[in-house]
């Protein structure tokens, strides 16, 4: 079409000049200008089709990796202990995989993240606040949330972390997320839960990352005693192990290894950034934003401390 006014144009172009034409020279060259805004209209139309077409095949492909990672890959009979050993197996795709910690008695349904070094189980996942932590004791034992959508919420469950976490030394990541784009992590090594019986106590061990050491408090001595995380057991609505005179997770509104209470509960509500409220009870990490900022996505994540690369 485009080629076709062209050659019309040049054609009209030429029998103007030459005064060829049948018809009257003002009459030629309104002809020619209005070829001139056909030509400009089309150019208009077809840069605009081509950027829906660009913005339709990126769209088909986030959706095909969104599919892929929403599956469960099948791994046959072979039986792996977490997500580290399906890795060094040579599967390098991000998903969701069936393994079986070597305490649990059954198999577990877990996503795997194959990026950042690859082989890692996470057990937390925040991403849009559509899904409520403010959960008993009982939903944080066994897990609750979104195991089939490649971005959606959830918590793994203190039973299989505990299973997982007794089978090795295992190191932990968090990824952090600001409503302002930008992003922070937390590594701790030596990472690990007790058992039910001794309400899931929180171990680990040295901290690095640039996000700020919420977990045991040293950003500063004098908070410490109160603000750390070190040997908490975990709390609920229903379950108070704290060291507060209140119940921290049924004001924060989310189960974690409350103190009295927190310099980190990203188990809290979902806020939308800054926000106000009668408790700090948004999805905090004191160190990089304070108390009364809660954060937009957070990711929580273990692989053994001998899979760890240099370069997290």
């Amino acid at each position: 079409m485009r080629t076709s006014t062209m050659s019309v144009l040049f054609i009209i172009w030429m029998l103007c000049t030459l005064d060829l034409s049948y018809s009257a020279p003002d009459e030629c060259q309104d002809e020619i200008e209005r070829l001139r805004t056909e030509m400009k209209n089309l150019e208009v139309r077809h840069s605009k089709q081509n950027q829906l077409i660009q913005r339709l095949m990126n769209l088909n492909q986030m959706n095909e990796r969104s599919l892929k990672e929403s599956s469960i890959y099948d791994m046959g009979d072979k039986q792996y202990m977490d997500c580290a050993q399906i890795f060094k197996n040579g599967s390098m795709q991000s998903g969701f995989y069936m393994i079986k910690p070597l305490l649990s008695p059954t198999q577990i349904r877990v996503y795997c993240d194959m990026t950042e070094g690859g082989g890692w189980t996470v057990f937390q996942r925040r991403s849009d606040g559509n899904l409520s932590f403010d959960r008993d004791w009982n939903d944080y034992k066994t897990g609750f949330g979104d195991m089939k959508s490649a971005n959606g919420e959830f918590w793994l469950g203190n039973d299989n972390l505990h299973y997982l976490t007794s089978q090795d030394d295992y190191t932990l990541r968090i990824n952090l997320e600001d409503f302002e784009g930008s992003h922070r992590f937390a590594v701790y090594r030596k990472f690990k839960l007790d058992n039910e019986q001794n309400h899931y106590q929180l171990q680990f061990g040295v901290y690095t990352g640039n996000a700020g050491d919420a977990l045991s408090g040293s950003y500063h001595p004098e908070v410490q005693w109160w603000a750390s995380h070190q040997g908490m057991k975990f709390s609920t609505r229903d379950r108070d192990n704290d060291r507060y005179d209140r119940n921290c997770a049924q004001e924060d509104k989310g189960g974690w290894w409350f103190n009295r209470c927190h310099s980190a509960n990203l188990n809290g509500f979902y806020y939308r950034g800054p926000y106000s409220a009668v408790t700090d009870d948004g999805i905090v990490w004191y160190p990089w934003h304070g108390w009364w900022y809660s954060l937009k996505s957070v990711q929580m994540k273990i692989r053994p401390d001998i899979f760890e690369p240099n370069d997290v």
